[in-house]
């Protein structure tokens, strides 16, 4: 089949960020479909695509992806409005493409919540089969973290994602929140599965500390690592107390990395600047395949959030995947799905949410107890190769938009079940747990 892909921010491994699309997009391939891939233009994009600078597209092939890129230029920097306006004019053009191209199946992948409304379409002017992939549940995310407050923008959304649901052949949810919150909304029959963020299991392997490279970072230095976003949503100033605390302690051998961009960085900087933290140490993007090597010879992973409830069981981090795969012990600040994996299978420390002092114990247990640091990593890459393997979860997912393109519904897709347990699978056939939660 032909496979329209709607991502907003599709990325490879040679560039900085999650590469969840372009894995499915590459086994979905490998099964013998064709992709076609629609996302935007990002200012970090590594995307090398012909096109004039001024056109409204460029496409190209990117390892067997058909790619269109529409040259609309998305940034974290951007305020909401700015986002806002970048989101539903990708809506838009995706539509355009939805009513005109020659297509079997079309998939969109949030967030934004805008990214299905092409799906919307087709689904209900072609009557193509439209599946729906949900990251983030909107707009109860936005309004809970209060980065949406207008009633009239929250009752649309709210609309927009009814709708989406009502209109979707199937839903694939990141995480058992997510999948309960889909399941609230939308129509009883509709097939609903969990299919999480994966450990890239050949690009992050376990290293060896002293080959780190680190500017400002010593050998003895115990280092814990944070990767991704610095937006509002990842909640690092529960970090920088962190680091008033162990200054205060006099652990100057506890160093705290951060590895990424985002629009609360430069007041983080500053931060750190102004209260002389110099055991906070700030790095730039970089590229996938040479994430590597920082992560997988740093002592510890952070698992960061804000403490939103939301985010508790609504959530599926790529860095998590990432520390795992490496064989880090990952430190955890909020409860949750992830903190339960954390304590069930002795991977690291998962601390309550608020508590600086509680953050600093972890990272001084860690530093301080290197066969306990040991044991945690080799359990944190035994569970990435057992249950989240990117080979076995792409196989889960081809297997659901096969399902989903075939019409078996009734014998091979199910609806959501509410209250189940998320269970792992590592067979890659969705047919089994497609009523996992």
């Amino acid at each position: 089949m032909h496979v329209l892909y709607f991502h907003q921010y599709f990325n490879t491994p040679r560039g900085a960020g999650g590469t969840r699309s372009y894995e499915f997009a590459r086994a979905l391939i490998a099964r013998g479909h064709r992709v076609t891939m629609v996302c935007v233009h990002e200012e970090t994009d590594p995307l090398d695509l012909p096109g004039a600078a001024g056109g409204l597209t460029r496409c190209g092939v990117i390892d067997g992806i058909n790619v269109i890129q529409f040259n609309l230029t998305y940034s974290n920097y951007q305020g909401l409005r700015q986002r806002a306006g970048v989101f539903l004019r990708f809506a838009a053009r995706g539509v355009g493409l939805a009513l005109k191209m020659d297509y079997d199946l079309i998939f969109a992948t949030s967030t934004p919540l805008t990214a299905g409304i092409p799906g919307i379409f087709a689904r209900v002017l072609r009557g193509k089969p439209f599946v729906f992939e949900v990251r983030d549940l909107w707009p109860e995310l936005p309004k809970a973290m209060g980065v949406v407050k207008n009633p009239v923008v929250l009752a649309g959304m709210s609309a927009l994602e009814w709708l989406s649901y009502r209109a979707a052949s199937a839903c694939v949810g990141l995480s058992p929140g997510i999948g309960r919150g889909m399941a609230r909304r939308a129509r009883r029959s509709l097939p609903i599965t969990i299919i999480p963020n994966a450990a890239d299991l050949d690009i992050f392997r376990p290293g060896r500390r002293e080959d780190l490279r680190l500017e400002g970072i010593g050998p003895k230095d115990f280092v814990a690592v944070f990767t991704g976003a610095h937006g509002q949503a990842n909640g690092l100033d529960a970090v920088l107390d962190a680091a008033a605390e162990l200054k205060r302690r006099g652990r100057s051998d506890i160093v705290l990395a951060f590895m990424g961009d985002g629009k609360t960085k430069p007041k983080l900087v500053e931060r750190a600047r102004r209260e002389g933290l110099v055991n906070c140490r700030f790095y730039g993007l970089m590229p996938k395949i040479q994430l590597n090597g920082i992560i997988s010879c740093a002592d510890a992973g952070l698992m960061i959030l804000a403490n939103v409830p939301e985010f508790y069981y609504g959530t599926s981090p790529n860095k998590f995947f990432d520390y795992l795969a490496a064989g880090l012990p990952v430190v955890n600040n909020y409860p949750g799905w992830l903190a339960d994996l954390i304590q069930q299978h002795r991977c690291g420390v998962a601390v309550p949410p608020g508590d600086r002092g509680a953050l600093a114990d972890a990272l001084c247990q860690l530093a301080d107890q290197p066969e306990l640091r040991r044991e945690f990593g080799r359990n944190a890459r035994r569970l990435a190769e057992t249950n989240f393997a990117r080979t076995s979860l792409a196989g889960k997912f081809v297997d659901w938009l096969e399902a989903a393109y075939g019409d078996r519904a009734p014998a091979g897709l199910q609806p959501f079940a509410p209250g189940s347990e998320f269970t792992p699978q590592t067979t890659g056939n969705a047919h089994a747990d497609a009523a996992s939660g």
